[in-house]
């Protein structure tokens, strides 16, 4: 009894003395809750230099701490960031140890919702590792409020199930900002080679127009090599062509309010006869499933490819930018059983950008620094850095600078003095003020609105599921996703015989895809009614 005592009289002395170190912690500012004062207009953000830690993916042209946008950032707010930059490939394993671990940074910036899934941000929010911004949003960054009032489908796309926004968006303008998926280019040498005036606009046209890229020799080398069409397991064409049956999306799409699995539909069907078709008379590249992207570069250098997806097409032809004026953008296709003409459109909003955790000890003055780079100056600033490197002032007139040598390109360059290079740097991005648009630019522009914006759609808006919800999905998406790649290849090249396609179906509803365009519907429905 008198050890039981002293045990009991021991806790309460513990007890007791944690209380009293929490009051001498709050009352000497030392607590997270106790930050440092924020200027709530201009810079420095504080007054007092305040240091943060940093998770972001990196690309590996240069190290966080030595580009000159984030040291002249620093000075101009007086916050030091202290950045852990894992390369862009094992980012998301490296965030999920942090998170595992409890060994999380201040700030998460630049994941992007590849990185910090949807589900990653409503199960760690919950638990309260992720801060709700809302608040903060609404006391301290005047351009992302902005952003959100005037852009509704932004806020709802953001906000979680439970009310609250636990990561900030990067949200593109600008044509490319349309793409859903890198273009389809033609080779503009094979249409001048040809006599081709206009570009196919049905299945049927199309068709025809890679017969003769086969037959005619348009690289005009006397040899059977030409290759009409061209991918690598149809990742980046596949959405242009199932556009041309009448679907937006390979797996959950939404059309008039009612969610479908379209892997599984009539319109499938037709499009993967139709690609099998195309595989069995050499119009599709036998290698596609095979091959890597390399591959894919050396045969467009080599002019032996009529039509090909890249972001540009010069990445894959190797001609200068002047050259690849004369490679136009695929035109939306047409076919027998959807005869109106749509694509998929990118919402140009990037989930994941910025998040900030409960480790911060100063969240109003995180959230303070990254708001600038949702205004139009913050934007500039954050793409193009200070002064004196890509461009300078000239009598209030915009010039840009050379590159200097050591460098592959301009964008090489521009990767090495800032962090919004190849990952989703949260901002607000789009035309610079005072930019001269090129030749391409403005042809990029052209051919984006003139084959993309007139016929685009969202396949499927930027949900939020609950946790049992995904726990539903999780259980059915694996094996799902990997059996229906795996016999889109195998119809198309025809291992897997169209007569199976029944047996095919019925694999796919013994799977639970009722329950699982259930959960998607009623996910649609939370969106549309908020």
């Amino acid at each position: 009894m008198k050890r039981g005592i002293i045990l009991l009289l021991t806790a309460l002395l513990a007890v007791f003395t944690l209380a009293a170190c929490k009051s001498d912690k709050e009352s000497s500012g030392e607590s997270a809750s106790a930050n440092v004062e924020v200027n709530e207009e201009g810079f420095p953000i504080v007054d007092e230099e305040i240091e943060l830690s940093v998770m972001a993916p990196g690309t590996g042209i240069a190290e966080w701490e030595d580009m000159a946008t984030l040291k002249e950032y620093s000075e101009m707010t007086n916050i030091k960031m202290e950045y852990t930059t894992p390369p862009l490939s094992d980012f998301q394993t490296k965030l999920n140890l942090a998170f595992a671990s409890g060994d999380v940074a201040d700030i998460i910036y630049g994941a992007g919702s590849s990185n910090l899934t949807p589900a990653m941000e409503v199960d760690y929010g919950e638990q309260g590792v992720l801060l709700p911004l809302e608040e903060l949003i609404e006391e301290h960054a005047p351009n992302i409020k902005k952003m959100l009032e005037e852009n509704p489908d932004i806020k709802k796309s953001i906000t979680t199930i439970d009310g609250h926004i636990y990561s900030l968006p990067r949200v593109s303008e600008g044509s490319s900002s349309y793409w859903y998926k890198g273009p389809l280019w033609y080779n503009g040498r094979w249409l001048d080679a040809l006599g081709v005036e206009e570009l196919p606009k049905t299945t049927d046209e199309f068709y025809d127009l890679m017969v003769r890229f086969k037959t005619e020799d348009p690289n005009g080398n006397g040899e059977a090599d030409e290759i009409p069409l061209l991918d690598v397991k149809m990742n980046s064409s596949r959405a242009w062509f199932l556009a041309a049956f009448g679907m937006k999306e390979w797996g959950i799409e939404e059309n008039d309010g009612k969610v479908r699995y379209t892997p599984i539909t009539d319109n499938y069907k037709e499009y993967i006869t139709y690609m099998n078709k195309l595989y069995e008379e050499g119009l599709l590249d036998p290698e596609t499933f095979s091959q890597s992207d390399e591959q894919k570069k050396a045969k467009g250098q080599a002019n032996r490819l009529g039509i090909f997806p890249d972001w540009f097409s010069f990445f894959t032809t190797g001609e200068s930018e002047e050259e690849a004026l004369n490679n136009p953008m695929f035109q939306p296709l047409t076919s027998p059983v959807s005869e109106e003409t749509i694509i998929p459109l990118n919402p140009g909003i990037n989930r994941g950008a910025f998040s900030i955790t409960s480790e911060n000890p100063n969240p109003e003055a995180s959230i303070r620094w990254v708001d600038y780079f949702y205004s139009k100056e913050g934007f500039t600033f954050l793409n193009e850095g200070p002064e004196g490197l890509l461009w300078e002032d000239q009598d209030g007139e915009r010039i840009y600078l050379d590159t200097p040598e050591g460098y592959d390109s301009s964008e090489d360059y521009r990767g090495s003095i800032t962090p919004d290079y190849g990952i989703a740097a949260p901002t607000t991005s789009g035309p610079i003020e005072g930019k001269p648009q090129s030749e391409f630019e403005k042809f990029i522009d052209s051919e984006t609105n003139e084959k993309i914006v007139p016929y685009g759609e969202v396949p499927f808006p930027l949900v939020y599921l609950t946790a049992e919800e995904q726990k539903q999905i999780n259980s059915i998406e694996v094996d799902l996703t990997s059996y229906v790649e795996q016999m889109e290849a195998k119809f198309i090249t025809g291992v897997e015989p169209l007569s199976n396609w029944d047996s095919y179906v019925e694999t796919i509803q013994n799977m639970n895809i009722d329950e699982y365009v259930e959960v998607h519907q009623a996910a649609y429905d939370r969106w549309s009614e908020s």
